[in-house]
């Protein structure tokens, strides 16, 4: 086996999310999913905290949780309705296409098939 490093996990594991479920002075036990063939299986590591960050996929819901909070104080004092929930994105707006000048469409000919003897 080669040498990884200290507490280095392995590359299945690399970028996965997980939880801490244990720290200790240098390293922290982690519970992370692995795929195998068509299952999950909750597999659980010890990890050097070196190579281990925070994960920030809850930052973004705290910050619309927190917007969606002031815009719903200040249309309640207006009196008025605004919508919080997040919409799919739309289809683009109509529009005309000018072919013209540069953008010209090109008419291609099919080249006539010659038999070669």
């Amino acid at each position: 086996a080669e040498y990884m490093g200290k507490g280095m996990p392995h590359k299945v594991y690399h970028g996965k999310t997980g939880t801490v479920y244990n720290v200790t002075q240098h390293a922290v036990g982690v519970k992370v999913n692995k795929r195998v063939n068509n299952r999950l299986i909750e597999k659980s590591i010890n990890v050097r905290i070196e190579h281990v960050r925070p994960s920030k996929c809850r930052q973004d819901f705290l910050a619309r949780v927190k917007r969606n909070d002031e815009l719903r104080k200040k249309a309640k004092e207006e009196g008025t309705f605004v919508q919080l929930r997040r919409q799919p994105e739309q289809p683009r707006k109509a529009h005309t296409v000018k072919a013209s000048g540069e953008h010209a469409p090109i008419f291609l000919m099919p080249v006539e098939y010659e038999l070669v003897a």
